[in-house]
């Protein structure tokens, strides 16, 4: 079977973050969606949907650096059923929640800082991939050459990074 989503929205909270015993980052947060459609009667609605996501790593680590509440960010992962007891009355709840396996930041540079402070270094853009059974992540961060032109910074030479070419935002 196949266990995919793909998500473009805001944060609906900063990332919070937390350490394993072994010193695995684990990040939480949210986002929110919108979709936006005529109804029966030619009325513009806005439907939001609200999504728990969790990242791991290296990818929990720059996502509690460079993202905050509001930012832009497109994600790819799994759905998981998160499936508990309510201590107060003890019925059974459930929620579904996506584990990033993918992370791309929307926002530019000037929408995640304060017109004040410093210019921050450019966001790196998180990849993980799998290659046989072990989950490999990398960051870029874009350089410029002499004519301003931007270009991936690969910071490990051994890895081979690839994007997926059907991925549209509208």
């Amino acid at each position: 079977m196949y266990n995919k989503i793909i998500l473009a929205g805001n944060l609906t909270r900063d990332i919070e973050i937390r350490y394993t015993q072994g010193g695995s980052a684990i990040g939480n947060t949210a986002i929110a969606t919108t979709r936006k459609f005529k109804s029966q009667t030619g009325e513009q609605k806005e439907e939001v949907l609200f999504v728990d996501l969790t990242f791991f790593g290296r990818t929990a680590e720059i996502a509690n650096q460079y993202l905050r509440k509001g930012s832009k960010v497109l994600v790819d992962g799994r759905l998981k059923l998160d499936q508990w007891a309510d201590q107060q009355s003890g019925a059974k709840r459930s929620k579904h929640s996506v584990i990033v396996e993918n992370l791309q930041m929307l926002d530019s540079k000037q929408d995640n800082q304060a017109p004040t402070q410093p210019q921050a270094p450019t966001q790196p853009q998180v990849t993980a991939y799998q290659t046989q059974g072990q989950v490999t992540q990398s960051a870029q961060t874009p350089t410029q050459d002499q004519q301003g032109a931007q270009f991936p910074n690969i910071m490990d030479s051994d890895e081979i990074l690839f994007a997926p070419l059907n991925w549209r935002l509208s």
